[in-house]
């Protein structure tokens, strides 16, 4: 199944139980129809179901936001070991339900940032293999559940996508500011490619006069497809990352959600403006289908994508999900080191996955 259809996917609203209490099938490559859920579990755990995560931290607590369920959530001291938080949604937004009427519940594709002292938190809303999608966006004044201060606050849809109407899918959403601090949304997912689209101050909706640029798209023979089919062109999960006057644009190739069967591999290129156009190590346009790789799966983790990235004390690391062969192919959390070559490339370790 497509990569877009990730999270319908999801996983589980806790933590990830040992394999024998889940009784899933070999590889578990039917995510769609079989999104393998994983029993809650008290205190903290490394072997988490994960996908599409990403990492916040307020105080000492780094908090994951991943698919799944009104939104899963953990928290951790250490980014090592995780607990199972409540979701962000206890009841889904009515209007999900209006806008993309085979909604199951399992909220796509988070993405968290903090702007003076509010947080906001962009959310994927679809089903698999049709770009009838919405992006919402809910805000809050803490991360802490235990703060009198905290409740999610919905605002609803920022901006949509409709089949035949849009060759773009609205999904997979990421907050980034230029060098002025103006609000900008990367997203999107096979079709054509990934988008930016300029916000209003308030981020909670698209600016006017509406500015739009593409990221980065893959080959798509326009007269051959239907143009509401997803593939070709299997490409999704922008995160833009700020490092030494370059912009980073990471993207995950090929397909999620196929457990053992998963080929996602996570690519990058660069640009001295957020707008692009971003190019890879050898000069070529991410948006005529350039890309240099960062990280392939295993046979032990096969399919590593959909990354965040982030600076925590003064060290870089690279947050992304990747399929365990030897646990039904769940997705499960990683959180590997973030190195750069002497050019300003990143590097990944890749055996960091087996360890």
């Amino acid at each position: 199944m497509a990569g877009l259809c990730r999270a319908v996917l999801l996983l589980a609203c806790a933590l990830a139980a040992p394999a024998s209490a889940q009784e899933a099938k070999p590889n578990n490559d039917d995510m769609m129809e079989a999104p393998p859920v994983a029993a809650p579990r008290e205190g903290y755990w490394a072997d988490i179901l994960a996908h599409d995560p990403v990492l916040a931290r307020q105080g000492d607590t780094w908090y994951a936001f991943v698919t799944g369920p009104g939104i899963t959530v953990y928290s951790s001291k250490d980014m090592r070991t995780w607990k199972a938080e409540p979701p962000v949604f206890a009841t889904i937004p009515a209007w999900a339900y209006e806008v993309v009427p085979r909604f199951n519940g399992h909220i796509w594709a988070p993405d968290i940032s903090e702007h003076d002292g509010t947080y906001y938190l962009y959310y994927s809303i679809s089903s698999g293999g049709k770009n009838t999608s919405a992006i919402g966006v809910a805000t809050n004044a803490t991360l802490d559940p235990a703060d009198p201060a905290f409740r999610w606050v919905d605002h609803g849809i920022v901006l949509r996508s409709v089949p035949h109407r849009d060759l773009w899918n609205a999904i997979d959403a990421n907050l980034a500011e230029d060098e002025d601090g103006t609000p900008w949304l990367a997203f999107g997912s096979f079709w054509g490619g990934l988008k930016l689209v300029k916000l209003r101050e308030d981020r909670l909706a698209i600016a006017e006069p509406q500015e739009w640029h593409t990221l980065a798209r893959r080959e798509r023979p326009l007269l051959a497809v239907d143009d509401a089919n997803p593939e070709p062109g299997a490409i999704e999960a922008p995160f833009i990352f700020r490092r030494d006057g370059w912009y980073y644009l990471f993207v995950s190739y090929d397909h999620c959600c196929r457990g053992a069967k998963s080929d996602y591999r996570i690519m990058v290129g660069r640009s001295r403006d957020l707008r692009g156009p971003y190019l890879d190590r050898d000069g070529r346009r991410m948006d005529q289908g350039g890309a240099t790789e960062v990280l392939r799966g295993t046979a032990r983790w096969p399919g590593p994508g959909h990354n965040s990235a982030y600076t925590f004390d003064g060290r870089d690391w690279l947050v992304f999900h990747a399929y365990d062969v030897e646990d039904g192919g769940r997705p499960k959390l990683k959180i590997l080191p973030l190195a750069w070559d002497a050019d300003g490339w990143p590097v990944v370790e890749a055996g960091a996955l087996e360890r």
